[in-house]
């Protein structure tokens, strides 16, 4: 059965069904995806990430480069860079399994010229690092610890786009010190995806 999607997400539908039959297989057996999650690939995990970067949003800007903290099965930088043909992503992953299955998925998906897998943690990122426009995380950790790891990977007008669950609008609230310290403002939760996914994807922002 096809899986309804966006108008605006129709040319990376053959992309997104690869990565989802890559996950539903490779990806149960490495233990990165439950095998209960798999019935609900795609409402739950690909297009609640696809939604954050659609049209309608204007989080993630035209040719952004991206870091995806803790990328772990690729959700969202994989997702991102499958549905934004015009972003880069770096998936920054410290565990072996998880940044051998993400550099397997990125070879067979055709990504390798825009997608760099890099087995590290966020905090250990050396001083060559390049800053990023946007840096993204999905189910590492509350916004008070993401943040001090999050920050020191940016451009110094860069954003955070964090996905959240039903604990946001708290994470913002025992964070807003660190963030105050960490030189971010706007911290704010959005909702993404309004009509495209049920329940829409739940964003906290903060911007540099």
């Amino acid at each position: 059965m096809t899986h309804p999607l966006p108008d605006w997400m129709e040319p990376a539908r053959p992309g997104l069904q690869t990565y989802a039959d890559f996950l539903a297989d490779v990806g149960v057996t490495a233990g990165l995806i439950g095998p209960r999650e798999v019935p609900r690939l795609w409402d739950r995990h690909i297009l609640n990430c696809a939604v954050v970067v659609g049209p309608k949003t204007g989080l993630v800007a035209q040719g952004a480069s991206v870091a995806d903290v803790g990328s772990g099965a690729g959700l969202p930088g994989l997702v991102w860079a499958l549905v934004r043909p015009d972003i880069a992503v770096w998936c920054l992953e410290p565990l072996l399994r998880r940044s051998t299955f993400l550099a397997q998925a990125v070879a067979d998906l055709g990504l390798v010229d825009r997608v760099h897998v890099q087995r590290v943690r966020a905090e250990e990122v050396g001083s060559d690092w390049p800053g990023m426009d946007v840096v993204t995380a999905r189910a590492v950790a509350p916004l008070d610890r993401l943040l001090p790891w999050a920050v020191p990977l940016m451009k110094p007008t860069g954003q955070v786009v964090a996905l959240k669950g039903s604990s946001a609008e708290q994470e913002i609230v025992a964070a807003a010190k660190t963030a105050s310290l960490l030189g971010l403002t706007d911290m704010r939760m959005v909702s993404c995806g309004i009509g495209e996914v049920d329940p829409p994807a739940r964003v906290v922002v903060a911007t540099r």
